[in-house]
């Protein structure tokens, strides 16, 4: 699995959990929902951290708790 397939895979298991949507989770971490969904569609094809932390605080978790996964320790090296 790629590193942005990792990621995406993680964002929507979160929503589901959370019972909320990219757009809410986004906003309630004081960012606009484009830069996710830029990177669910992969038209943005190297994810950056401050994006996901942003995402990670409009969900209430940590980057901690986003990246406990352990399909986060066997990604390929592309991104």
């Amino acid at each position: 699995m790629k590193v942005n397939d990792a990621i995406v895979k993680r964002i929507y298991e979160i929503c589901k959990e959370r019972g909320s949507n990219i757009c809410d989770l986004s906003l309630n971490g004081g960012k606009s929902p484009s830069a996710i969904y830029d990177l669910v569609k992969g038209r943005t094809k190297c994810s950056k951290v401050i994006t996901v932390k942003h995402f990670c605080e409009g969900a209430g978790i940590t980057l901690s708790e986003f990246f406990d996964r352990d399909y986060f320790n066997d990604l390929d090296d592309e991104p």
